[in-house]
């Protein structure tokens, strides 16, 4: 049997564009997944391992929807709302509150946008993990990357791990995350 599928090179720099555009995304996504942030006091080193979901102690508050984590990225990214405010939405974001808006900026400036997914998982002791695609102009780059959350201080946070994890994605740093 004879194929008559012929390779042009249009279709070959398609392919091309593709995997660079994957490459990209699996990049950021890795950046995402990977802790991004160390504290300047000295810590233990952690270790993850799998443990069965009956043994792990169930967060204490109510858990949000994806919906819920979308309205509060929206109002993170606000800047009519007071930056105090939304720095009350990120983990440590309290030393240094300027970032807020410098974020909002770069979000702005590149059309960015982060979309958190369902489900919204139950990680324990007050934490919380959902998966989430970030679109910059146009373009997918980190779907199905992980978030996590912390509940603190009465209020549901983006964790200071994941918030320093994207700061790289805008050229962004921060003494928050040192």
């Amino acid at each position: 049997m004879v194929c008559s599928y012929v390779n042009t090179g249009m279709d070959r720099t398609e392919k091309l564009k593709l995997r660079n555009m994957t490459v990209a995304a699996v990049a950021i996504a890795a950046a995402l997944t990977m802790t991004a942030c160390s504290s300047s006091e000295t810590e233990t080193p952690k270790t993850t391992t799998k443990t069965p979901t009956a043994t792990v102690e169930p967060t204490s508050v109510a858990l949000p929807s994806a919906a819920d984590f979308n309205a509060l990225l929206v109002k993170g990214l606000d800047e009519s709302v007071p930056v105090a405010e939304r720095a009350n939405l990120v983990e440590g974001a309290e030393a240094d509150p300027e970032l807020m808006n410098q974020v909002a900026a770069a979000a702005k400036a590149a059309n960015a946008t982060v979309e958190i997914l369902d489900p919204v998982i139950d990680t324990g002791s007050d934490t919380a993990s959902a998966s989430l695609n970030i679109i910059v102009n146009g373009q997918p780059l980190g779907q199905g990357a992980q978030a996590s959350f912390v509940y603190s201080d009465g209020v549901w946070k983006l964790s200071k791990t994941t918030a320093c994890a994207i700061l790289p994605v805008a050229n962004l740093t921060s003494p928050a995350c040192a």
